[in-house]
C-alpha cells in the first residue's frame, strides 16, 4: 500500500509583515497559531502517513514541535524556499510514494480538498490547488509597452502541490543541476515537461503575506471554520 507524506513549510522570513508579528506562522489567528490550521486540516483528512515540518530557527522549532502532527520529523529550512523543500524531501522515509508540499501561511486549506488532491495525484502524478484569475493581467514588454494576457488561460497557483515522490525529487535535481530559482514546486516539475493537473479552488484562500491579511483571514475563518 502506497504511503504519502506532507511537507509543511514554516520557515519563511515574513518580511512583508513589516514587523507586525514576530513569526507569521505562529501569529494568533482566531486565538490559534496560524500553523495549527494547516496541521489540523491534514490530520482530519487522513491523507498523510508522515510529516516533515520545516522550521526557520531554534526558537521557532520549539513552538512548532508542540503543534506538529505525528509522526513527523522537524527539518531545518534552507536559504531559499526550494532549498527548504529539498531538505525536507531528503528527510522522508524511503517508502513514501506521494508528497504534499504546503505553505503553512495558507491556513484555509480544507480536509476535503486534501482528499481530492490525494485521489488525483495517484492517477496523474502531479496536481496543484489553484484558482482562476479574475483580474485583467498586463504583461510589461519594452519600455512602457504592455500586452494584455488572455484571462481565461490564467490560473493563480496555491498550495498544497502534490507529486509522486520520484517525480518531484527528479524535478528538483534538475533545478539544482541548472542552478535555477523557482517560485513553486510545479515550476520545477514543468522543467521535465510533465503535465500538471489542477484542482480548482472556488473559495477565497489568501496567503498570509501582509498585516492586513490577518483580519481578512480571521473573517473567512468565522464564515467557514476549519477543524
Amino acid at each position: 500500500m502506497s504511503r504519502s507524506a506532507a511537507i509543511l513549510l514554516a520557515a519563511g522570513s515574513g518580511r512583508r509583515m513589516r514587523g507586525s508579528v514576530s513569526d507569521k506562522v505562529l501569529a494568533p489567528l482566531a486565538q490559534r497559531p496560524v500553523f495549527t490550521y494547516s496541521a489540523a486540516a491534514f490530520a482530519a483528512s487522513g491523507v498523510a502517513d508522515y510529516y516533515a515540518v520545516v522550521y526557520r530557527d531554534r526558537q521557532q522549532l520549539t513552538a512548532l514541535a508542540a503543534h506538529a502532527p505525528t509522526p513527523s520529523v522537524l527539518v531545518k529550512g534552507g536559504r531559499t524556499r526550494q532549498d527548504s523543500v529539498m531538505n525536507a524531501l531528503a528527510a522522508l522515509p524511503s517508502d513514501i510514494e506521494f508528497v504534499f508540499i504546503h505553505d503553512c501561511a495558507r491556513p484555509l486549506i480544507q480536509p476535503d480538498q486534501l482528499r481530492a488532491l490525494h485521489k488525483i495525484v495517484r492517477r496523474e502524478s502531479a496536481v496543484i490547488l489553484a484558482h482562476r484569475v479574475a483580474d485583467t493581467v498586463k504583461e510589461r514588454r519594452d519600455g512602457d509597452r504592455f500586452r494584455t494576457l488572455k484571462r481565461d488561460a490564467l490560473w493563480a497557483a496555491e498550495t498544497p502541490q502534490v507529486f509522486s515522490r520520484e517525480l518531484i525529487v527528479r524535478a528538483y535535481q534538475r533545478v539544482a543541476d541548472r542552478e535555477l530559482l523557482v517560485t513553486d514546486d510545479a515550476a520545477a516539475v514543468e522543467l521535465l515537461k510533465h503535465p500538471i493537473a489542477i484542482l480548482e479552488n472556488t473559495q477565497p484562500a489568501p496567503k498570509l503575506t501582509t498585516p492586513a491579511d490577518l483580519a481578512w483571514l480571521e473573517y473567512l475563518l468565522t464564515r467557514s471554520p476549519i477543524a
